[in-house]
């Protein structure tokens, strides 16, 4: 379930919510029990990277070629290695 940060327009609180996407949003303020909450656009939390699904997502130049079908394998000449048979 995604977090969504508001802020009351009559006092200025902030507060976060754990909602589902399906939910009515906020509009009661916590604090001052007015009806003026509103969402806030707020940065994401993280973000995906490293060597994952998508491993060439956040590379550039040469380096998106790393993971080449054509290049040995570390247990090459190990005999493990499909060429080494």
């Amino acid at each position: 379930m995604p977090i969504y940060a508001y802020q009351c327009s009559a006092c200025g609180h902030e507060l976060e919510a754990l909602q589902k996407m399906s939910d009515a949003p906020l509009t009661e303020c916590p604090a001052c029990h007015a009806s003026t909450l509103a969402k806030t656009v707020t940065a994401a939390a993280f973000r995906l990277g490293g060597g994952g699904w998508y491993e060439t997502d956040f590379k550039s130049g040469n380096k998106k070629n790393l993971a080449s079908t054509d290049a040995p394998s570390s247990a090459c000449g190990t005999g493990a290695c499909p060429a080494c048979k």
